[in-house]
């Protein structure tokens, strides 16, 4: 049985931080019509969770399209919990966006109704982070305070330290992702993962190894206390991603 979290997060017919280490696949096209095709591809793969990188739509900028674009990404999916992202460009963001174009996609977004999760980088400054966290609350918006390192991987009390800091920040799902350099660095991951656990991390918490070396992080990461994992539907979003039906696979063996 895997390393379950004590808080969980309940969306729509998925239960994060419970039994089922959940398959998240990114969406990542620039034009409406790559993006519903990419919907109607992944659809079928049946997938937990979407998550819509926003930052590499190509309307991005205007924000009634991409609410649109969003309310019908919202019918087109039933039941599937919706990520937004839009990510800074500091930490992988595909298009470089102010924080001030930022925050005032992701609050009208919010205000929609038709996004489950917001996935906001702990380096934001404190008044994007304070606005957005006000605003997800006023709209029963769940909140992911994510790191991403795509350098190297720091040592384990950094990532421990990083994971409880999102969580005193007030995020209901903790994240942090970073780049391996040796399987030894996937390691420190994965100690320090179930580190947090046995130090009272009780809210759901994502943490992943990336690139070719990480892959071990994304399958077997929900035995040490990660609650999500993301895989590739069509195409990656962060390297490293495993295809979701090889994923599916080798979880299998795993979680049983």
């Amino acid at each position: 049985m895997r390393l379950q979290s004590d808080i969980k997060v309940e969306i729509r017919n998925k239960i994060i931080g419970g039994p089922d280490f959940l398959i998240c696949v990114p969406l990542v096209s620039g034009e409406s019509s790559d993006l519903f095709k990419e919907v109607a591809a992944i659809r079928q793969m049946d997938p937990d969770l979407l998550e819509w990188r926003i930052d590499g739509y190509d309307h991005v900028q205007d924000i009634d399209t991409s609410l649109d674009t969003l309310a019908e990404l919202r019918t087109g999916l039933d039941d599937i919990p919706i990520i937004v992202t839009c990510r800074i460009h500091s930490e992988g963001g595909l298009k470089k966006l102010t924080s001030h174009e930022r925050q005032r996609l992701l609050t009208a977004a919010m205000a929609t109704g038709n996004l489950d999760i917001a996935d906001i980088e702990l380096c934001n400054d404190v008044h994007f982070v304070q606005t957005i966290m006000e605003t997800a609350r006023k709209f029963d918006v769940r909140i992911i305070l994510s790191h991403h390192d795509f350098k190297s991987t720091p040592e384990e009390t950094f990532i421990v330290d990083t994971l409880f800091k999102a969580r005193d920040m007030g995020a209901d799902i903790a994240k942090i992702a970073v780049m391996p350099q040796s399987y030894q660095d996937v390691l420190t991951l994965l100690k320090a993962t179930l580190k947090t656990r046995e130090h009272g991390l009780k809210i759901p918490a994502i943490s992943i190894s990336m690139g070719p070396q990480g892959a071990l992080s994304r399958i077997a990461g929900g035995l040490f206390g990660s609650d999500v994992t993301f895989a590739s539907g069509i195409t990656p979003s962060a390297p490293g991603q495993v295809p979701i039906k090889h994923l599916r696979n080798a979880m299998s063996v795993l979680y049983t």
